[in-house]
């Protein structure tokens, strides 16, 4: 028997800074958790590395240069609608810089962990996060700057 089961691979980066983390609040136009806190993420295209999509997607959603750990600090199963969903989670740091919010976002705040944890209705995403923050023992990320476009 042939297995034809799909998913969909996303990225989630916890962007902290000064022992916050970046909330997103995703645009009420939003098919998928409109009005939903989270963290900066998105899908990983096709033939594209999950590295590559945290970079982009975090240039693409917020603007700031982000320093990311290449490697990942979670990862977890979840829907989308209808679809299943694998989510990689990234750790990053920002020292510096204003968001400047895309389409897909009507608000941010610097939350601390225990305020994320209270604001996003995704607690597998708010685990993750808390991991993150905790990982901060880790070595600091060496791997490239993602810098604005």
């Amino acid at each position: 028997m042939q297995d034809t089961a799909r998913f969909v691979v996303a990225v989630a980066v916890a962007v902290l800074r000064g022992g916050r983390v970046l909330a997103m609040r995703r645009s009420p136009r939003k098919d998928a958790g409109a009005g939903a806190w989270e963290a900066l993420s998105g899908r990983v295209r096709p033939g594209e590395q999950p590295l590559t999509a945290a970079r982009r997607e975090t240039r693409e959603e917020c603007g700031l240069e982000v320093a990311i750990d290449p490697r990942p600090v979670a990862s977890y199963q979840a829907k989308r609608n209808l679809e299943d969903m694998v989510v990689i989670v990234y750790r990053g740091v920002s020292d510096t810089g204003d968001v400047v919010l895309s389409d897909e976002h009507d608000a941010f705040a610097w939350m601390t962990l225990e305020e994320f944890a209270r604001a996003c209705r995704f607690p597998l995403l708010a685990e993750a996060i808390r991991l993150a923050s905790e990982a901060s023992g880790r070595p600091a990320p060496r791997g490239r700057r993602v810098k604005p476009a």
